[in-house]
């Protein structure tokens, strides 16, 4: 197996992969907590607008929607790079879905909560930040932990759009050693399997740090 003409080339593969990942993973969070705020907020055009961003979002094929932030908004003037698009595309696809576990985590605590805060004379701002959202927080961790896996294995669609990801360079390597395919796609598998344990392990340890308190 000619492991050391393949392993450069995956490892700048897998540079672009966990590139692409981060930050598609902070523009999703963001989305997700903006969105899923915006979902129960008392003021109408906040909700309405968090919902129809939600609603449209998730109903999209992420592929389709990557083709057309990449080729198709050009046409209006506007030009991204392969990696701007990438995270555009899926940092704003997986929030419509973190949104959802912000929102439901949100319901999830207890009135006697909310109604504590307020006996305590806190403001709105001061009830969610201090009291609401910590409690919510521990609650989403597994959540959004599956979401981030899910976020990952959506990078490997970039191929699609010929970003030299890990899939990209494994087919790369594929068209020049195509008998050695099996041990190539076992490697590529191997790749993806270590990434995904380590926001695993990652989102463990978060929520081990944040339930402590129970």
């Amino acid at each position: 197996m000619p492991l050391s003409d393949w392993m450069p080339l995956l490892a700048d593969g897998a540079v672009i992969t966990v590139k692409v990942a981060v930050l598609s993973a902070a523009v999703a969070l963001t989305m997700s907590v903006i969105a899923g705020l915006g979902s129960i907020s008392k003021h109408a055009f906040l909700r309405v607008t968090s919902k129809a961003y939600i609603q449209l979002f998730r109903a999209a094929s992420l592929l389709v929607l990557l083709f057309w932030v990449y080729f198709a908004l050009p046409f209006a003037g506007i030009e991204l790079s392969k990696v701007m698009a990438a995270v555009l595309s899926i940092g704003l696809n997986i929030g419509a879905y973190g949104a959802e576990i912000v929102r439901s985590s949100i319901a999830a605590v207890s009135k006697g909560q909310h109604e504590a805060s307020i006996a305590l004379n806190l403001s709105p701002a001061q009830r969610m930040r201090k009291v609401i959202f910590p409690q919510a927080f521990a609650r989403m961790l597994p959540s959004l932990g599956n979401l981030m896996i899910e976020l990952l294995k959506s990078t490997s669609l970039i191929y699609f759009i010929t970003l030299a990801d890990l899939t990209y360079e494994a087919m790369i390597i594929r068209n020049n050693y195509y008998t050695w395919t099996p041990a190539i796609f076992a490697l590529l598998l191997a790749a993806y399997f270590c990434l995904a344990t380590l926001i695993s392990i990652s989102v463990r340890l978060l929520e081990r740090s944040f339930t402590g308190w129970r």
